[in-house]
């Protein structure tokens, strides 16, 4: 109670500063709830969950996070290093060691990147080495989580090998630290320049600092990873003028022109090489602090040092930490929800905190960018964002954006269809960031973002610029089978891997476009669109009940396992799970597959059937942790499988199947996700489902009905409108749904509409522990 009367009182002593065009805040009042005391960071940062615990502001360019371990990409004989997998977001809580806080990081993807920019403060001799070598102790330090604590906007450790006290909390743009240090005549802050999350030896391809004076840096890096041609900028300044400093070069340097005249590793004010480690010295009093604003561009070091002016122009850490708690408790309270248990208040919003962490702003404060063509671009009307993990995401995170998010979401689409004007491709993203395409996963999935907020009325983007870079994207014939899809009308699995896979998402993708046609009357594009949307039915062999293989010549292939997730012709999943999108036609796919009994049946089998380790064992994404019989629910393919019993003549089995998902598969520990939380879109299906209803068909403005977990919700939309729904005769038992009723009236049928939700109102959900 002390704490939460703090809180309100600190709330009116902070006003809470916005930098993107002023719509990033919601209007209503301040909460007068402390909703950031229901989340733990931590859910999630065990095995494969892959997020962070660190601190970051809603959809921040910065995500200061400590880092666990150091895994390079490759072995010493080349091959892959499965330990790296481990490690996308630089975190595990099985750790015990600390090798620094880095600006920058991936939540929740089952790939990575960034890791940039990693500060360790130490004491004593100066080692510049993270890890432990030639037995010599690297620069890490060991520390325990009980004096470990995360919440949204702060974390803070204790570093025991060097009794030092490390806080951090963030702006959108600038990280902020704080180290409470010894006594100490050899106090260090070392800015490690070498590593990366995914690290490989030549993923570096330069790295500078400059110092500027005694106490403020600048500089930038510029890797080779995931994204190809990745350039950070950055510029710091510390609290107290550094006593002396220098670098080391891990790299050899075969020509350095007339730099060699310089002792250039020490007090040389500028540091520049392929792999450098720069340390800063200081003398430190019993319990003296150093504090450390350290912004990030995308743009220049210039760019950097206006963002860290404009955000934080004063040294209170405090300040810049409450407001950054305020901008998160505003982002939380507009679901309030009360729960059965305290544990699933906990999981609730702590999903919904994961769903805020990306894609990210990224842009400056005066709205310039690096975009996909290198060069620098003015945002104009719109805030540009990156990090589109849209395999992932269309599925439920961006519809979620719908709701909660509008305004957010419509500067995103206008991010994509900037992404488009600058690619050389006149391609819409396919899982882009920071600047890059990398070309992760299947599909064109920017057109279901598209189209379901053209379906919801959402955004003032042009309607037909989006269907332009849409059809656009769809006529590459050069990406990934696309043009032998256009020319067979499915993929042939002798040409391109995946072959099943893509053409099913090929055709849902050419649905979503053909709903924007319909939207602004394009026949033409209507017609070519609505054929190309029906090609999933050319992978369906009827002979054995399963989307199969086919060849160039037209025949199905003869070598094929429907329980196998390898080779295949599917990714990520095989027959029985992925064989099940069709989204766009539901009830044709469930006719061609035999009727609304035998796919209840098939459906039955898919949740209670086991499937053998040798099925999964060449897969990191698919893991026991996700897995209910041979239903995969740790991997996205399959998150709308238990809603289609709503398309059969048992919707009481989608009610119960959602119920049983969210009780096994999330938790308010740190084992809490039973899969990598991928940007988002693992937790929107928590979200989406503790209130009752869920996305099935994104480009479509009906969502199917569940069963609610949540007692009762509120949800306070951008519009001015509030939504309240409650689950009367709520209980861990009365999974199934008696009865829905909005504003009074009983709604028939198993779906309900976005004006439904956006309207406003009451929904009220009867619950029984019977089926209907």
């Amino acid at each position: 109670m002390l704490k939460n009367i703090i809180y309100i009182l600190s709330l009116s002593l902070f006003f809470c500063s916005c930098n993107d065009n002023n719509q990033q805040e919601n209007s209503k009042s301040i909460p007068t709830v402390d909703y950031t005391q229901y989340v733990n960071p931590f859910i999630g940062t065990s095995k494969m969950g892959h997020v962070f615990p660190g601190a970051t502001t809603p959809f921040g360019m910065v995500q200061l996070s400590p880092q666990t371990n150091f895994e390079v990409m490759f072995k010493n004989d080349g091959s892959y290093n499965t330990e790296t997998y481990e490690y996308c977001a630089g975190y595990q809580h099985k750790d015990s060691t600390i090798i620094g806080f880095a600006h920058t990081n991936f939540s929740g993807t089952g790939h990575s990147d960034l890791g940039d920019f990693l500060i360790m403060p130490t004491t004593g001799n100066l080692v510049l080495d993270p890890i432990e070598s030639n037995d010599t102790k690297g620069f890490y330090s060991k520390f325990s989580h009980d004096n470990e604590e995360a919440s949204p906007g702060y974390y803070k450790v204790d570093l025991d090998s060097y009794n030092i006290k490390a806080e951090l909390t963030a702006s959108e743009r600038v990280g902020f630290h704080q180290y409470t240090f010894p006594k100490s005549d050899s106090s260090h802050i070392i800015l490690d320049m070498v590593y990366n999350v995914y690290h490989h030896d030549n993923k570096n391809i330069w790295t500078f600092i400059r110092v500027e004076n005694d106490s403020t840096i600048t500089g930038y890096r510029q890797t080779k990873g995931w994204a190809r041609d990745k350039k950070v900028f950055f510029a710091a300044k510390f609290s107290k003028p550094f006593t002396s400093y220098g670098h080391k070069k891990y790299d050899t340097v075969k020509y350095d022109g007339f730099y060699r005249r310089f002792k250039q590793g020490e007090n040389f004010p500028e540091m520049a090489g392929k792999d450098i480690r720069a340390y800063f010295n200081f003398n430190t009093t019993e319990s003296e602090q150093i504090k450390i604003k350290f912004a990030l561009s995308s743009v220049s070091s210039a760019g950097a040092m206006k963002n860290l002016e404009t955000e934080i122009p004063h040294w209170d850490f405090e300040k810049t930490k409450q407001e950054t708690q305020q901008k998160w408790n505003r982002e939380l309270s507009k679901i309030e929800v009360e729960t059965l248990t305290e544990a699933q208040k906990t999981t609730f919003y702590t999903a919904l905190y994961h769903t805020n962490l990306s894609p990210i702003i990224y842009e400056d404060v005066d709205g310039q960018y690096r975009g996909l063509d290198q060069n620098i671009h003015q945002s104009d009307g719109f805030t540009n964002y990156t990090i589109f993990s849209l395999w992932d995401t269309y599925r439920a995170l961006h519809p979620l954006f719908n709701i909660t998010q509008p305004k957010r979401n419509n500067d995103m689409i206008k991010s994509m269809l900037a992404h488009h004007d600058e690619s050389v491709h006149k391609m819409l993203p396919i899982w882009s960031h920071y600047a890059n395409e990398n070309w992760c996963m299947i599909g064109y999935h920017a057109t279901s973002v598209i189209a379901d907020a053209m379906a919801k009325n959402v955004g003032d983007f042009d309607y037909n610029r989006a269907l332009e870079a849409s059809v656009n994207t769809a006529s590459v014939s050069y990406f990934d089978g696309l043009g032998d899809y256009i020319e067979y009308k499915y993929v042939p699995d002798d040409k391109s891997h995946s072959s099943v896979s893509k053409t099913l998402e090929y055709a849902y993708n050419d649905w979503c476009i053909l709903q924007m046609a319909q939207k602004v009357g394009d026949q033409n594009l209507e017609q070519q669109f609505y054929e190309r949307s029906k090609y999933y039915k050319n992978v369906y062999d009827p002979q054995i009940g399963f989307m199969r293989p086919k060849l160039a010549n037209g025949k199905f292939r003869d070598e094929f396992d429907p329980m196998d997730t390898h080779g295949q012709g599917f990714i990520e999943g095989n027959a029985w799970n992925y064989g099940l999108y069709v989204p766009q036609n539901i009830d044709d796919m469930i006719d061609m597959m035999g009727g609304k009994d035998r796919f209840s049946q098939h459906l039955d089998s898919l949740f209670t059937m086991e499937i053998d380790d040798k099925y999964i064992a060449k897969h990191e994404d698919i893991t026991r942790d996700g897995i209910i019989g041979n239903y995969v629910h740790g991997n996205e393919p399959g998150h709308h499988i238990p809603y289609l019993y709503n398309w059969t003549n048992n919707p009481e089995k989608t009610q119960a199947r959602v119920r049983m998902i969210m009780d096994t598969m999330y938790g308010a520990s740190v084992e809490g996700l039973c899969g990598n939380d991928d940007a988002g879109q693992m937790s929107a299906w928590y979200i989406f489902s503790s209130l009752g209803f869920y996305p099935v068909t994104p480009g479509s403005s009906d969502y199917a009905l569940g069963s609610p977990l949540v007692k009762e919700a509120k949800i306070h939309l951008e519009n001015g409108k509030t939504l309240s729904i409650t689950a009367n005769n709520q209980s861990k038992d009365n999974v199934y749904v008696k009865s829905i009723s909005i504003n009074g009236k009983l709604i028939e049928g198993t779906s309900i509409s976005h004006k439904d939700i956006m309207n406003g109102g009451k929904i009220n959900f009867e619950m029984s522990n019977q089926p209907k």
